[in-house]
């Protein structure tokens, strides 16, 4: 019916608030009235892989083709979150996930004592317990972390600013600073790897703020993104790749230096030699002091605060000013 002037003058509601009164064409199949063949054709064509929306498409994401896609999802929705926390700034410490607490590490060692007083001619457990014994000797470590995280964890700082305690997640000297801050009220923050083997979290983590990565790359820009300093416990080859990374950017000046703080200086000196390579020409006296030694949770966070102060730089700036 042909539509009157007055009609068109009326102001008609929104299309999408109402529904519409004819449907569109292809709302249903072809019907087999007019091709038999065709319901089977279409459900062909629904239940390719191709026709599915790529973000429903698990094949398609986890080829080669997305992988910069994924590193993009990798990195936006563990940004999101911690955003989304008001998670601004972090104390990163790295150690070992083999360094237990000293209950733990003595039991151990008690344990190996049996088996060896029982197979004195196995030299594989005489070897685990020789190893045991060192792990025993620096479970000491576990406790200096787990002070620190308190100590972190009970700072306060003005309008409302938070600074948290940030590692990888795992268990050992990791979860010791996790725990301390934890046991101190305070939220605490892990990026947990996908590895091909198991691995859970630490249990002294705050829901919704541990997080499981797919890149290493990706937990690594997480880790520096938000750090206030660097805190590095006697570790393996993971722990020396965070602490060396962070060491080449500051060296770089890819990043803002920071203050690093190995704790440990007996066995930080047996891993590595940096006069020796001062020496060799190989590094400036200058990177012999982007970091330094400590030996308590005490001394660390002293020397965290004195080594802002000295720079004239607040611990805490602004965290809506982050660099790349």
């Amino acid at each position: 019916m042909e539509r009157t002037r007055e009609a068109f003058s009326e102001k008609p509601a929104p299309a999408h608030a109402v529904l519409r009164e004819w449907p569109l064409p292809g709302t249903n199949p072809k019907p087999e009235s007019e091709d038999p063949r065709s319901t089977a054709l279409v459900s062909a064509i629904l239940n390719s892989p191709e026709y599915r929306e790529a973000d429903a498409d698990t094949e398609y994401l986890n080829s080669d083709a997305t992988r910069g896609v994924r590193l993009q999802l990798d990195f936006a929705k563990t940004e999101y979150l911690l955003q989304a926390q008001g998670i601004g700034h972090s104390i990163v410490v790295f150690g070992s996930t083999r360094v237990t607490e000293p209950a733990a590490a003595e039991r151990l060692v008690t344990t190996l004592e049996a088996e060896c007083a029982q197979n004195p001619d196995d030299e594989n457990l005489a070897r685990r317990l020789r190893i045991a014994r060192r792990v025993q000797a620096k479970s000491h470590y576990y406790l200096i972390a787990q002070e620190l995280g308190q100590l972190v964890g009970r700072a306060t700082f003005p309008a409302g600013e938070r600074l948290v305690i940030l590692t990888g997640g795992g268990p050992g000297l990791m979860e010791a600073a996790n725990r301390g801050a934890h046991d101190a009220g305070a939220p605490t923050v892990g990026l947990n790897i996908t590895l091909p083997h198991e691995q859970y979290p630490n249990p002294y983590l705050t829901p919704g703020l541990c997080f499981r990565l797919h890149y290493f790359a990706i937990r690594k820009l997480h880790f520096l993104l938000r750090a206030r300093a660097l805190v590095v416990f006697p570790g393996g080859y993971g722990t020396l790749d965070e602490l060396f990374e962070t060491l080449t950017l500051v060296q770089t000046r890819k990043i803002a230096p920071l203050p690093v703080i190995l704790v440990g200086q007996d066995y930080w000196r047996r891993v590595f030699d940096p006069d020796f390579l001062v020496e060799e020409g190989v590094i400036d006296p200058e990177d012999r002091d982007l970091f330094w030694f400590a030996e308590t949770a005490e001394e660390i966070w002293a020397d965290i605060l004195r080594w802002y102060q000295r720079a004239g730089r607040p611990l805490l700036p602004d965290s809506t000013q982050q660099g790349d």
